[in-house]
């Protein structure tokens, strides 16, 4: 029977990080009870694949899971499946919604987020869906096949990896975007007019600067979505890509430090005693800049888990590696690493037919980031080489990360270092 009295370590947000923080308390030496609170009725799991394999059916919900029903029993985890009502720093303790009273030890909030949806008429109707869970991947992927129409609302990574999704699917797909541009500022400019030629290349009908102002039923099925600039689309579903809102009303109702996420010190402590959060919804010092940065990742789910949990069993290890994040669309791969946003200027190299990576460096020549774009196979060698250039923070000659001539390999191996 599990021990619900002493006080043990708790985990508030059963998904990717939270999972993989159960997993590195074990890891790290922890011998007492983990109790795992999550609202869905599925194991932790990863993300990646929701708006990819999992639509398209290569990929099953088991197959995301994060680990075993059996990995979880083994290290002696404790998965509620409950909502956790009220947050007690001061009596160190969280209160379930069915009245179960759990004492902690320390406590990490994972709690990441849920999806923004659209403020307009119809935005209720069941033709419109969102995507933040497996549950949400699987009633979508019902909805996709050949001979239908998909409306995408956002340019984002979630909007534009599900068109592709769909597009492979054999479905017409439209995607309207309110900004003058895909992908806001998560990547260049010249990166995501590479991201719209391949959507329109491959049939997808891009409407930049226009945004819904209503959606309708329409016979015999389906809905009619109007838009601002006096046009209508009618679809058969419409797929609502337009961000997420961490879900930090659990820490606010307890008087923690919020502003865009939960705020966190390099660390991942909170400003409440013994409290951690990780994942979508920490808010955490930015490893170049310093500056509050939130990453919804999964890279930041694995790194700031495991931080997380060396921290709540006595250790002092910060989050140091820059952010990452990747996405793929089609046969194409992009990604971005490090704090681009801090580049005073950015270098290009031309990996030819079309691949090339965009080097950011600050006034002192600097590597601060990189963003890369192409054919998946092709470039990765590259770019996981530029990537651990930004990961090693050196100063680089912006004539050599230019010419394609000289060797990344070579660069890593001979350029100083900054700490």
């Amino acid at each position: 029977m599990t021990d619900t009295t002493t006080p043990g370590m708790v985990i508030v947000g059963a998904g990717h990080c939270g999972g993989r923080a159960a997993q590195a308390l074990r890891e790290a030496g922890w011998t007492g009870t983990i109790h795992l609170i999550g609202m869905e009725r599925h194991l932790p799991y990863e993300r990646p694949p929701l708006s990819k394999e999992l639509l398209t059916g290569e990929k099953t919900a088991g197959a995301c899971q994060l680990r075993s029903a059996q990995a979880l029993i083994d290290d002696g985890v404790r998965l509620h499946t409950q909502r956790v009502s009220a947050l007690d720093t001061a009596r160190r303790c969280i209160t379930l919604a069915n009245g179960q009273v759990l004492p902690y030890h320390r406590l990490l909030l994972a709690t990441g987020g849920s999806a923004r949806c659209l403020d307009i008429p119809g935005a209720d109707l069941p033709e419109v869906l969102t995507l933040r869970t497996v549950d949400d991947a699987l009633l979508l992927s019902q909805r996709l096949g050949a001979g239908r129409h998909l409306l995408v609302v956002g340019g984002g990574f979630i909007g534009l990896e599900v068109a592709a999704s769909a597009r492979r699917a054999g479905m017409a797909v439209t995607l309207v975007e309110g900004a003058p541009r895909l992908l806001g500022r998560a990547v260049p400019a010249d990166i995501a007019a590479r991201a719209q030629a391949l959507h329109q290349a491959h049939g997808v009908d891009l409407r930049l600067g226009v945004l819904p102002t209503a959606i309708v039923p329409r016979q015999p099925g389906g809905v009619r979505v109007q838009l601002n600039d006096g046009s209508h689309v009618d679809a058969d579903t419409v797929l609502v890509g337009i961000g997420m809102k961490p879900a930090t009303a659990l820490a606010h109702a307890a008087g923690l430090t919020v502003a865009q996420g939960i705020v966190v010190d390099a660390g991942l402590r909170t400003s409440a005693p013994e409290v951690f959060a990780a994942g979508d919804v920490a808010e955490f010092p930015g490893p170049l800049s310093g500056l509050p940065i939130r990453q919804e990742t999964w890279f930041n789910a694995e790194t700031q888990a495991r931080v997380a949990a060396h921290n709540m069993v006595g250790g002092h290890e910060v989050v140091h590696q820059p952010p990452w994040f990747w996405s793929d669309q089609y046969d194409h791969q992009l990604q971005v690493c490090g704090e681009p946003a801090m580049g005073t200027h950015t270098v290009v190299r031309e990996l030819g037919d079309g691949d090339r990576i965009a080097f950011h460096l600050d006034a002192q020549e600097r590597l601060v980031g990189m963003s890369a774009w192409g054919l998946a196979p092709r470039c990765l060698k590259e770019v996981k080489l530029a990537r651990l250039l930004v990961e090693r923070r050196i100063n680089a000659r912006p004539a050599d990360l230019h010419d394609p001539a000289v060797k990344l390999k070579a660069l890593a191996a001979s350029t100083a270092v900054l700490t």
